[in-house]
């Protein structure tokens, strides 16, 4: 699977503590291998975002992909569920 990272992305990440940074680079991995792993909890977003997904880093964080083509898919935000209402 080939992902992309908007700089969006990228810049919020790079504020993340460390630990964290940790964890969405395990889920990942994961992600990678099956974007649809059970322990990912992916699920589509609905309403005006309804073009994009989201899977869990942990309880608090979230990142938001959409799928691009068939074997890529766009990072374009991580955060907790107040990034929602900035993707609309």
């Amino acid at each position: 699977m080939r992902i992309l990272y908007s700089p969006e992305f990228a810049r919020r990440y790079r504020k993340l503590p460390l630990e964290i940074q940790k964890k969405t680079e395990d889920k990942e991995i994961i992600f990678r291998k099956n974007p649809f792993d059970s322990r990912l909890h992916t699920h589509k977003l609905h309403g005006n975002i309804s073009d994009f997904w989201a899977f869990s880093v942990n309880q608090r964080c979230r990142v938001i992909f959409a799928f691009t083509e068939k074997d890529a898919v766009k990072f374009y935000a991580i955060g907790d569920h107040s990034l929602y209402g900035k993707l609309q």
